[in-house]
């Protein structure tokens, strides 16, 4: 499809921008007093009238062949094929692990991975799948192969945007490489992981090199934060430093920057991209705010954790 061709579903977006939470409802979930007056709040918002699943189903009526907005789901995607092939090996069912929506439905996954027949999976997850299975079969090591699971998923999500995407997109995949990246290599410098488990966990990225990444964290936290701050994300290194938590936050932030950036576009698949991001991003406040509520956390600590909002 042409820019100009998206341009009833971007209208149909903005129209739906308007449901989206703002500050103001924020500020009245996070002033609840009870959890049961949260519930009511949200429900008075219809807060959560529309699931991810929905919004997704929303934007593929509109949009139904484009490729650049499957890349949205390829975190998922790689997810569910980790909690597939856990499940092959512990004997227990992966439905209740998988995440919607995702571009390939969970009952075609579990059979092909049941049947091993992991060339018939997408392109972009297929070789990954043979060789995490291979993995888990010569050393039951899950972390591992998790590991590799995820390092390939930002692996696709680069090189697909690359391959098919536009701007928006590959500035995304960009973002979320160097985050997921930068959170691996601190955890590897932590607890001290060699070389081998980092060339496998460590994906790299144009804005963050691979090589060195790993070669900072081998020298352990300080050797990396001194590699970052030579880096144009020295702020976030900085963030990380302070707190762990408010560089996920830092994380979550910077990906619905870009995606504000969107916002204004009449036509093409990037305000439809962006509106997905700001779905995702609100969930993801209303979890916060209940699991501070339940915890009975301070206000303070609520708005600590708040995630950037789309409006």
């Amino acid at each position: 499809m042409s820019s100009t061709e998206y341009a009833s579903a971007v209208a149909a977006v903005k129209a739906m921008e308007s449901s989206l939470l703002t500050h103001s409802d924020m500020e009245q979930l996070i002033n609840a007093r009870t959890v049961s007056e949260l519930k009511a709040i949200a429900g008075s918002k219809n807060a959560e009238a529309s699931t991810l699943e929905d919004v997704w189903e929303m934007i593929r009526s509109y949009a139904p062949d484009s490729r650049e907005l499957t890349i949205l789901l390829y975190k998922n995607d790689f997810h569910d094929l980790k909690a597939g092939l856990k499940a092959m090996f512990s004997g227990r069912d992966a439905d209740e692990y998988y995440i919607y929506p995702s571009n390939i439905e969970s009952g075609i996954l579990k059979k092909l991975l049941s049947s091993k027949e992991f060339d018939s999976l997408p392109a972009y997850m297929a070789e990954t799948a043979a060789q995490a299975y291979d993995l888990l079969t010569r050393t039951m090591d899950g972390q591992l192969s998790d590991s590799l699971i995820d390092s390939s998923a930002l692996a696709a999500i680069q090189r697909d945007s690359d391959s098919f995407g536009g701007a928006f997109m590959q500035k995304y995949a960009q973002l979320t490489t160097v985050c997921a990246d930068i959170k691996t290599a601190y955890r590897c410098a932590l607890m001290g992981k060699p070389r081998q488990f980092m060339e496998i966990a460590v994906c790299g990225s144009r804005e963050l090199d691979k090589e060195s990444l790993i070669r900072a964290a081998m020298g352990g936290v300080e050797s990396l934060m001194a590699f970052l701050e030579s880096t144009s994300y020295k702020d976030a290194a900085a963030i990380l430093k302070e707190s762990p938590a408010q560089f996920e936050k830092w994380c979550d932030d910077v990906i619905m920057e870009h995606a504000e950036s969107a916002r204004m576009q009449a036509f093409g698949v990037e305000p439809l991209a962006a509106y997905y991001i700001a779905k995702e991003a609100e969930l993801k406040n209303l979890r916060i705010i209940t699991v501070c509520q339940e915890c009975g956390a301070d206000r303070e600590t609520v708005m600590e954790r708040m995630r950037k909002l789309y409006v």
